[in-house]
């Protein structure tokens, strides 16, 4: 496997994944992804079977934001265009949230004056119009770990069908 991390990933802001990728002995490259943030390919290997590289990123993402805010900023400035996202993604999608827990959104415990009611409203409103669920992932250096465990338990059971 080779994981892919979209292009709009600012440098910097996915360093903390991609260095515990490296220290796992994680095989990634930057690409360019129709949907979401994180993808994968399974590379080419005569010897399995595997005649032709497989690319999954039509198949299967992890949409990433950085924190609470981030979210909040995308429900209240770019409503529209994140709900478009989610409608043409693969049905396969997850959302992962960094850097806080469903109690700090309930709460409010973010910079947005984005209500913590609308915010609830909205993540299981998306979750069942565009069958994305929510991860909260509050120690973000986790995050690398989830994205493995998501794919590589996908693509098992994908190949066992």
């Amino acid at each position: 496997m080779v994981y892919l991390y979209d292009t709009r990933e600012h440098d910097g802001k996915n360093k903390h994944i991609l260095d515990m990728w490296d220290k796992m002995g994680i095989k990634y490259k930057k690409k360019k992804l129709d949907y979401g943030d994180y993808s994968f390919l399974v590379l080419a290997n005569p010897d399995l079977g595997i005649m032709r590289d497989m690319d999954f990123s039509s198949k299967i993402i992890v949409e990433r934001k950085a924190s609470l805010d981030e979210f909040a900023g995308n429900c209240v400035k770019e409503r529209e265009r994140i709900k478009k996202e989610f409608a043409l993604a693969p049905s396969t999608k997850v959302l992962l949230i960094e850097g806080g827990s469903y109690s700090d959104m309930l709460n409010g415990n973010y910079r947005s004056e984005y209500s913590a009611k609308s915010y609830w409203a909205t993540l299981h409103s998306f979750w069942h119009q565009y069958n994305i669920p929510f991860v909260f992932m509050p120690n973000p250096q986790e995050s690398a770990y989830f994205i493995r465990g998501y794919f590589q338990y996908w693509l098992r059971n994908y190949l066992k069908r």
